[in-house]
């Protein structure tokens, strides 16, 4: 498991500047954005729990991991709760972005009956 950069009381306790200079900081530093995801994560949380001052906190760097990085496992699966941070045609975008729809698959070729050689069978009847 990967270990947090920053503590519990420090997600929740520390003010927007400080958190975004941090948060920033350890991006730019490490380049992981399953773990920033998870902290942005975290501020959304510590938004909903009545801290006004964090909404839409970090929103250029929310935009940045989706549209610039490898779509990860972790990415993927926080993508539907950053929604209200993009517009509705960066929204379709990178949703197909996330979720590539599923490639068709066919049929290289078909057997046709009469090509087809079985063994011929014995019956008792036959017998």
């Amino acid at each position: 498991m990967t270990e947090q950069p920053f503590t519990q009381y420090q997600l929740f306790h520390l003010k927007r500047n400080k958190l975004e200079e941090k948060i920033t900081h350890y991006y730019q530093e490490t380049r992981d954005s399953s773990v920033t995801i998870q902290l942005l994560l975290a501020m959304k949380v510590r938004h909903m729990l009545g801290e006004s001052d964090f909404e839409l906190f970090l929103q250029d760097l929310v935009k940045h991991l989706f549209a610039n990085n490898k779509i990860t496992r972790a990415l993927r699966r926080y993508f539907y709760f950053f929604r209200e941070y993009f517009n509705e045609r960066e929204w379709k975008i990178l949703s197909a972005r996330c979720f590539p729809p599923e490639h068709v698959t066919t049929e290289l070729m078909s057997v046709v009956p009469s090509t087809v050689v079985t063994p011929e069978t014995t019956t008792l009847e036959s017998s």
